[in-house]
């Protein structure tokens, strides 16, 4: 990752992002950099991912998608309690029925904190919304199905510059979003054959 900011980065920013680069995902999840927002904190980087049914196919559904973007203030910041803030938007389509189900925010929710809980994380000023918006066509797009877009935002603060089990956590989050099940410890999955 590269990070933006002024021409003196940081040692302890440089390895943040360097612990990010040891993190591998599960193969569905297709990582790419993009450019960190400018204004928010004096040093930040970001990675977009989407959840596809198949790695780099042109063909393959996508099933969810998301933001993962690295704030770093070495003056540290009062609101998030410490100097790294991560900030992290999940996005997917449900069934109608699964989207009108009244406990989704709640559940949505407990994807995000099983994801941290699962990747060992104590994170400082946690905190979030899930948001559904329920899509219904007219018209000459009446023959389209009801759906759910469900997001997720969040954003916590990182104790420390090792940031790779929080990456894994996040790519935790986008497969629960996705509806992929979860991995038994130990079980590595692998990409589908041709």
């Amino acid at each position: 990752m590269t990070p933006a900011g002024s021409q003196d980065v940081p040692a302890e920013f440089v390895r943040s992002l360097r612990s990010l680069r040891a993190v591998t995902l599960r193969p569905e999840v297709i990582l790419d950099e993009v450019p960190g927002p400018a204004r928010i904190a004096p040093f930040s980087a970001a990675l977009t991912a989407e959840v596809r049914t198949e790695r780099r196919s042109v063909s393959a559904a996508e099933l969810a998608s998301g933001r993962f973007v690295v704030l770093f203030d070495p003056a540290g910041h009062e609101a998030w309690e410490g100097n790294f803030r991560l900030v992290t938007l999940v996005r997917a389509t449900l069934e109608a029925e699964v989207g009108s189900d009244p406990m989704l925010g709640e559940v949505a929710w407990s994807w995000f904190t099983d994801a941290l809980a699962s990747a060992d994380l104590d994170p400082l000023a946690a905190g979030g919304t899930v948001t559904r918006v329920l899509s219904q066509s007219f018209g000459s797009l009446d023959v389209r199905s009801e759906q759910t877009e469900l997001e997720i935002r969040a954003s916590w603060t990182a104790a420390d510059e090792d940031l790779a089990p929080h990456l894994q956590a996040w790519g935790a989050l986008l497969c629960a979003a996705a509806g992929l099940p979860p991995l038994p410890d130990g079980v590595v999955s692998l990409a589908p054959r041709h």
